[in-house]
């Protein structure tokens, strides 16, 4: 189909056909990874601090997960924001806690915080799907991560 018609108008379908693929483009999930060179050098704590930022401009931030590892700081950052509860997993013959991937998706947040997602390891694949696979008919929801 050409971009054009013979008057010089562009293509009301091609129109109609761009934005549509805008639309979906825009209705998908975004991942935001913060990234560091080693442990303790702040990764969880910028990524607290960015969610703290999107709480005050009005956005329904959640954290599904965060690792604090006894740093008052980090756990000071964390106060005020919607943290999930995790759910118990069995795991090699013995229970973890784990991030609750079914109640993310049954909240529904605008923003999902998952500390250290590159550890979630029995949900880090599903959570990946879930960002990236446009065929699941989910709403979007931002993922901010560290690794």
């Amino acid at each position: 189909m050409a971009d054009t018609r013979d008057d010089g108008r562009p293509d009301p379908d091609t129109l109609l056909e761009r934005v549509e693929a805008e639309d979906r483009r825009a209705a998908r999930g975004r991942l935001k990874v913060f990234f560091g060179a080693s442990p303790g050098v702040g990764k969880t704590y910028a990524m607290l601090t960015a969610a703290r930022r999107l709480k005050a401009d009005g956005v329904d931030v959640v954290v599904g997960v965060v690792e604090t590892h006894g740093r008052e700081a980090t756990a000071a950052r964390a106060a005020g924001l919607e943290v999930l509860p995790r759910r118990a997993v069995a795991y090699r013959g013995a229970t973890i806690e784990e991030m609750d991937l079914p109640g993310i998706l049954r909240r529904r947040p605008a923003v999902c915080l998952i500390d250290e997602l590159a550890h979630t390891r029995e949900t880090a694949t599903r959570v990946a799907r879930v960002i990236f696979d446009d065929k699941l008919d989910l709403p979007a929801s931002d993922t901010v991560s560290d690794l």
